[in-house]
């Protein structure tokens, strides 16, 4: 069985939610303020991949942002420091409204943070995508 972890990075927190292989169904899991922490929970949860969301542009889909970048370079020095950059894949996905989709869902269904619920949009996209 394969762990899934989805990521709606922010500068002020990251969003993270969890699926397997199994259920192949994501759910929204916590909040972490740095990769430190983020990998923390990698290790503890014994995630074999990583789904990204991609902060791209509305316009021009480009991805611009010089905090999301560092947040990568930072993110693999950590996974290189923790010996788990050749264990873990990394996929990325368009992030595009994940936002807009979460306030939606947490107004109706879910009672969870808005981080974590666009980190479970991100992550089932995947999920979907990938097991379709």
């Amino acid at each position: 069985m394969k762990n899934y972890l989805g990521v709606d990075w922010g500068e002020k927190r990251i969003g993270l939610a969890l699926a397997n292989s199994e259920s192949q169904i994501a759910t929204p899991f916590r909040t972490v303020n740095n990769v430190s922490e983020l990998i923390t929970i990698i290790e503890q949860e014994k995630i074999k991949e990583l789904v990204i969301g991609l902060p791209r542009k509305m316009i021009d889909g480009q991805v611009d942002n010089p905090k999301f970048i560092n947040f990568l370079l930072i993110l693999e020095d950590k996974m290189i420091a923790h010996k788990i950059n050749n264990k873990i894949k990394i996929n990325f996905i368009d992030e595009r409204l994940s936002s807009v989709q979460a306030d939606s869902l947490k107004n109706k269904k879910i009672k969870q943070d808005r981080d974590c619920v666009s980190a479970m949009i991100i992550l089932q996209a995947y999920l979907d995508k990938i097991y379709d």
